[in-house]
């Protein structure tokens, strides 16, 4: 896959630990911007109560993404609590190629194999308020009992050690707060240079004539 696109869309790959609210954030962006798309990944774990399966993920069994595996099939794929997740390589080829930013809401490996493959893309880590708020968080589901908590808070430390790898950092305490922050960040990409320079092609050549 090659590192730039003709099109000059933006992959942003957004990462956090299990609670922090990545994905009701990137759900709310994707509500209110044009010319986004979330990327669906493909997963072996089982659906959660209200998931539905091509929406909040592709449901596969461990043959079916092993034979994908074998295939080529990913972008990115990694092992998370014994489950395996993945990003389709050419899903998300065809729609950078239509000039259509992408999400992918991803782990920090995940994140780390796809800035190696394509290097423009632009990392976000949501970072919770406080450890307190995402153990609250994390009850309030009510999907798993205490030792499994113990284990998420556990991972959860671990992977915001690595929030050195991203290149912004959000702290989700106030939702609507960070949902504008994640806007600005979005805007600001619009904007850059290249971007630009690309899509107002025609004006520059008329301007600088």
């Amino acid at each position: 896959m090659p590192a730039t696109t003709p099109s000059r869309a933006t992959l942003l790959t957004v990462s956090a630990p299990s609670g922090a609210g990545k994905t009701s954030l990137v759900k709310a962006l994707i509500e209110c911007s044009e010319q986004l798309q979330v990327s669906v990944s493909h997963t072996t774990r089982a659906k959660r109560p209200g998931e539905i399966d091509g929406v909040n993920y592709h449901f596969i069994d461990h043959v079916q993404f092993q034979q994908m595996l074998a295939e080529d099939g990913f972008l990115e794929h990694a092992e998370v609590f014994g489950n395996y997740y993945g990003t389709s390589k050419t899903w998300l080829q065809q729609t950078l190629a239509k000039g259509i930013d992408v999400i992918l809401e991803i782990d920090w490996q995940g994140a780390l194999q796809v800035a190696t493959v394509l290097p423009e893309t632009v990392s976000v880590f949501i970072l919770p308020p406080s450890k307190a708020a995402l153990r609250e968080r994390l009850t309030g589901r009510g999907q798993d009992d205490e030792a499994t908590i113990d284990q998420r808070m556990a991972q959860a430390t671990s992977e915001m050690s690595h929030h050195g790898e991203a290149d912004f950092l959000i702290v989700n305490d106030q939702f609507d707060q960070a949902l504008e922050d994640l806007k600005a960040l979005r805007r600001s990409l619009y904007l850059r240079r290249d971007s630009q320079q690309h899509r107002q092609q025609a004006l520059l050549n008329e301007l600088l004539s």
